[in-house]
C-alpha cells in the first residue's frame, strides 16, 4: 500500500516503507518578469527532505537558493507546483493559515541575525514563544535552556550589540527553534562569520537539528560544511539535482 500526498490537484505516490517528507517541494515554478525578458529561477524543482534529515543546498549566486527556500517556508507562492509539510499541500491555503504554519511549523536562519536591538538574547529568544501562545515563564525557560545548551548561558542579559556575530548568529538559531518547528530553514548562516566562529556556529547548529529531529536545508557557498550535512543538492536550469 502507497501513501497518498493530496495538494491542489496533485496526488503524488510515496512507498509504504518510508514516513511521508516533512516537507516536500512538487514541480515548483517561479518565474520572475524583467523588463522584455522572464527569468526561469525555478523550473519543476523537487525536493523532499525527511525528518531529521540536513540538506545542503550548493549554487553560485543568483541561481535560486533564496527563492526555493522562501517558497520551502511559505514566504512565497511557487507560481506552479505545490509544498507539502507533513503531506499537507499548501497552495490553496488562505493567507491567515500559511501564517500559522510559518509561525509554528518552521524556523528560519538567515545570513544577518536580524535580532532585534532593543531587546536581550533571552528576550529574543522568549518573544516568538509568546506570540505563539506560550506563557512568559515557560517561555522564558525554554530560552535559558537552548542558549545554554549553545554555550551562552552568560550571555542571556546581553543586548545584540554587546554580543560578538558568532553570539548573536547563536541567539538568532535558539530564536528558529524557539517554537520546536518541523522544518529548519537557513539561509547562508554562517556566511558573515570568520572561518573559526563559522565552525562553531556550524557545530551548534547541527547538534541542535540532530538533537530535534527537525528537517533542515541549509543553503551554504562552503563545501566543506556541506560535506558534513547528510545531502547536498544544487540547482541546474531551475531543478534540483543531487550532487555525490
Amino acid at each position: 500500500m502507497n501513501e497518498t500526498l493530496v495538494g491542489i490537484g496533485v496526488e503524488v505516490e510515496q512507498p509504504a516503507e518510508k514516513e511521508i517528507p516533512v516537507l516536500f517541494l512538487h514541480g515548483v515554478e517561479r518565474h520572475y518578469r524583467q523588463g522584455d525578458a522572464t527569468l526561469d529561477i525555478l523550473n519543476g524543482a523537487e525536493l523532499a527532505v525527511w525528518a531529521g534529515e540536513s540538506v545542503a543546498l550548493v549554487a553560485p549566486s543568483g541561481a535560486g537558493k533564496s527563492t526555493l527556500l522562501h517558497i520551502a517556508g511559505l514566504l512565497e507562492h511557487p507560481d506552479r507546483g505545490e509544498v507539502f509539510i507533513d503531506g499537507r499541500g499548501t497552495a490553496i491555503l488562505p493567507d491567515g493559515e500559511r501564517t500559522r504554519i510559518r509561525r509554528n511549523e518552521v524556523g528560519f536562519v538567515y545570513q544577518s541575525h536580524h535580532l532585534l536591538p532593543e531587546f536581550s538574547a533571552l528576550e529574543n529568544v522568549v518573544m516568538p514563544q509568546m506570540i505563539r501562545g506560550l506563557s512568559r515563564g515557560e517561555a522564558k525557560k525554554r530560552a535559558s535552556e537552548l542558549l545554554g545548551y549553545l554555550g551562552l548561558a552568560e550571555r542571556l542579559s546581553h543586548r545584540p550589540a554587546e554580543l560578538s556575530g558568532g553570539e548573536q548568529q547563536r541567539v538568532a538559531i535558539a530564536r528558529a527553534v524557539a517554537n520546536a518547528p518541523r522544518i529548519l530553514l537557513a539561509d547562508e548562516p554562517t556566511g558573515n562569520l570568520d572561518v573559526h566562529t563559522s565552525d562553531h556556529v556550524f557545530n551548534a547548529l547541527m547538534q541542535l537539528v540532530r538533537a530535534s529531529g527537525v528537517a533542515t536545508i541549509i543553503a551554504t557557498h562552503n563545501m566543506e560544511l556541506a560535506a558534513r550535512m547528510d545531502r547536498r543538492v544544487t540547482l541546474r536550469e531551475g531543478r534540483v539535482v543531487e550532487l555525490e
